[in-house]
């Protein structure tokens, strides 16, 4: 039962609604239990692995509410305009002396408490966000600091005792109902720490099975020797995104997979953990929904001696860095316990550029209120007086070049020494103006020298998707991809970047949505050698960049291939797919050509259509600003599907050989249940669902009574136009209603869908391949 000690000035809550969304009142403490408002507080349990204890605290004699009775380790009220997380770890500092900092500290659930107590004078209608604090071994008692005013004492408690007296109302116990939502707590206790170890590595060897181990190769014959000396650092300088990446994802990934992979040969489990970690770069699945495969119990386990007062014999403090279950939507980009309705009232606050900034791809947003909380050895590089907000904000906006900037400043190091070395001047411009980028915040003269890059070795390297950002779409993440250019295929399909402009002008939508200013697309075929940063779970096949709307407005965007890459996914995926979900009549016409050729499009396609639009009120905004977060999957189901109706246009105009008009679309309906595998939380396999559905309910795919599909060619084509058409304007008029009403009606695993991928997951069909770099090893080793 959450409370706070008696002020002068009698605190304030925020009243939520029912469903616990702000109302924008606040009211006084007394008044909130008077009302029965409903409100919010936090829950911190302080679980010992080892004795598989949880600690209580008793109450103390004199409070309004349960006094004397044995409750939660540490609980409080969250004040008007605080956040949850800073709650819980002030609640914890407060009542027991314990200080620990925000990776100790895992959101299990949020349970609601509704009761009447003090015959009728006190009612309690309460959110409680509940924290599991996972520490090796029980603190000693003496080490805790007792706020007499809410403790009057502590002790430990096996987990199962709790619940049963819990389940039997003892009347020195806090009531909690066992049975309803407060179970979870034991049921997820429980549910780490007996696990069967034989199980669960089956479940994992499953998980991996899916992702098949392909050698990607590239020949460096024609490589300048000096561009083989640059290419020993550049390799260097793109494992460092790996490095920002991880800790893009979440705040304690960096410690769980330094931690899983010193263990890894500990036993056969701890080995299957960190290959399927190496695949996921995160605990979380991304073939499976983001479904967690580890947890907390699997976490690494860090000391922290000033944690408590210190006690004579006793090391100190042992805890495992937490992550939650479910993945965070916004990643580690905004605080944990940040809510849209949070940001943008913050954002309301700001100057025009300051709110650029706040939704800008190279920032990340913090709180003010951490920094009393945070230890002296806080890797916060952020000086107080560059806090860009108000102060009667909480939130304020730290630039990449100083959240990364220990990561960035080495990668700038190696790419500025490549500079020096390579003997191609567009590549040793990308690389010195990439490397000042790092280190100053401003990307756009290095993204330029990208676009122009006319090099035998390939490089991308920097923050470019917004995928990770699910909360917004706002923020990008850093990645790396290195190769050898293929310039027998790049020559090949120079035909589509030179025909953007054409294809923008026949875009199935009205005139006045079309761009005039759309500019040829260079693109680039490559042998890749390496990638690294946000490349996890299923592999890109090609890429379209920048996303900044500055550049894609000024000049267009540029396309790489990753000619390797496909062929291996064609090899060892699509084929066997359509071997098993296509009918034997249409089997034949799956083929590489025109796999590759749709990727192609699918790229060019991200470079045409709404990009910056004008809303109905006249204001100038981008498509990415106006969908947040459902731009990415109807972004990637534009691109497919516009790719699909642009190589009919391409025929259409003897562009292409008529070869490929049959092929095109059965490869492309193969193609679908190789990436809705990805899952629907993911945005290829959520945009791709949205295109089958609407092809299958349009005739266009038939589904067969011998569970088989095929094409029907007389409807295909109306079929792609038609939701060509839908989502084009959608876009164009930044209609995010209207987005979300397709993507719930369309992005749908459906009966024909479930039928097709049991089939696959029956005779064992990688989802992915899972890439091996022998030169890049070497390199790394």
């Amino acid at each position: 039962m959450a409370e706070e000690p008696h002020h002068l000035q009698e605190e304030h809550f925020d009243v939520l609604t029912k469903s616990g969304l702000k109302t924008g009142i606040s009211k006084p403490r007394g008044d909130v239990h008077r009302d029965g408002d409903y409100h919010r507080a936090v829950h911190v349990w302080i679980f010992a692995e080892n004795t598989q204890e949880l600690l209580v605290q008793r109450r103390a004699d004199f409070k309004d509410s349960w006094p004397g009775l044995w409750d939660i380790s540490s609980a409080g009220h969250i004040s008007a305009g605080d956040s949850s997380l800073v709650s819980a770890r002030r609640e914890l500092q407060e009542e027991l002396g314990v200080t620990l900092p925000k990776d100790a500290f895992e959101m299990i659930f949020i349970f609601l408490q509704e009761c009447v107590i003090n015959d009728g004078k006190f009612i309690n209608n309460e959110f409680n966000d509940v924290y599991l604090v996972t520490t090796l071994d029980p603190i000693p008692l003496e080490a805790f600091t007792l706020q007499e005013t809410e403790v009057s004492a502590v002790k430990y408690i096996s987990y199962e005792e709790y619940r049963s007296v819990l389940a039997k109302e003892d009347p020195e116990y806090v009531p909690y109902d066992v049975n309803g939502q407060y179970g979870q707590l034991f049921d997820i206790i429980e549910r780490r720490y007996k696990e069967n170890p034989v199980a669960r590595s089956l479940a994992l060897q499953k998980q991996l099975r899916r992702f098949s181990p392909v050698t990607l190769d590239a020949e460096l014959t024609g490589l300048m020797d000096a561009d083989r000396d640059s290419l020993v650092l550049l390799v260097k300088a793109a494992k460092i995104m790996d490095e920002i990446f991880s800790l893009q994802v979440w705040c304690s990934n960096p410690v769980l997979r330094d931690w899983l992979k010193e263990h890894a040969d500990a036993s056969e489990l701890d080995k299957l953990k960190w290959m399927y970690y190496v695949i996921n770069k995160s605990p979380w699945s991304c073939l499976d929904e983001n479904v967690a495969f580890l947890t907390t119990a699997d976490s690494a386990i860090k000391l922290r001696p000033e944690a408590t007062r210190q006690v004579t014999g006793w090391k100190g403090l042992e805890y495992r860095a937490a992550f939650p279950e479910v993945k965070p939507p916004g990643a580690n980009f905004y605080p944990p316990d940040m809510d849209k309705t949070e940001f943008e009232l913050w954002k309301g606050s700001l100057t025009e550029n300051q709110q650029k900034d706040a939704t800008g791809f190279f920032n990340v947003i913090k709180r003010h209120s951490e920094f009393g909380l945070e230890s002296p050895l806080s890797n916060d590089t952020v000086d107080k007086t560059n806090r860009m907000v108000s102060s009667t904000h909480d939130l304020y906006f730290v630039p990449f070049c100083q959240e990364y900037n220990p990561f960035l400043k080495r990668a700038a190091e190696l790419l500025h020494k490549a500079g020096d070395l390579t003997s191609s001047p567009s590549l040793k411009r990308l690389l010195h103006s990439k490397a000042s980028a790092f280190l100053s915040n401003d990307y756009y003269e290095s993204d330029l020298a990208w676009m122009e890059l006319d090099s035998k070795l390939d490089v991308t390297i920097g923050p470019y998707e917004t995928y990770e950002d699910a909360l917004f779409g706002y923020k990008a993440t850093f990645e790396a991809f290195i190769g050898v250019r293929d310039d027998k295929a790049t020559a090949q399909i120079k035909l589509f970047g030179d025909n953007l402009k054409i294809l923008e002008q026949n875009l199935p939508m009205e005139s006045v949505y079309k761009s005039e200013d759309v500019i040829s697309a260079p693109i680039r075929v490559i042998q890749l050698l390496y990638n690294s940063g946000d490349v996890k779970g299923p592999q890109t096949v090609a890429f379209n960049l920048p996303n900044d709307e500055r550049i894609v407005n000024d000049r267009g965007t540029s396309m790489v291939m990753l000619k390797n890459v496909s062929e291996a996914k064609f090899k060892h995926i699509l084929q066997p797919i359509a071997d098993v979900c296509i009918t034997k009549e249409q089997q034949e016409l799956v083929d590489f050509e025109s796999f590759f050729t749709h990727t192609i499009c699918h790229e060019c396609c991200h470079g045409i259509g709404p990009h910056t639009i004008t809303l109905p009120n006249g204001q100038k905004s981008t498509v990415r600003l106006e969908l947040q977060e459902l731009h990415s999957a109807l972004e990637e189901a534009k691109a497919d599907i516009v790719g699909l109706w642009a190589l009919r246009f391409l025929i259409g105009q003897d562009l292409l050989p008529k070869s490929l008009l049959k092929s095109m679309y059965v490869s492309f309906l193969a193609g679908c249940f190789r990436s809705v595998r990805f899952g629907l939380h993911e945005a290829h396999g959520k945009g791709q669902a949205v295109q089958f559905n609407w092809l299958y309910d349009k005739g266009a795919f038939i589904f067969h009574p011998d569970e088989t599909f095929s094409v029907d060619f007389s409807k295909v084509e109306g079929a792609v136009e038609s939701l060509s058409r839908e989502i084009l304007t959608i876009q164009a008029k930044g209609d995010k209603e209207a987005a979300n009403v397709l993507l719930q009606k369309y992005s749908k695993m459906t009966q024909p869908l479930k039928v097709a991928l049991q089939k696959l997951e029956d005779i064992q069909v990688p989802v992915d391949i899972a890439p091996i770099f022998p030169i890049a090893n070497k390199i790394l080793e």
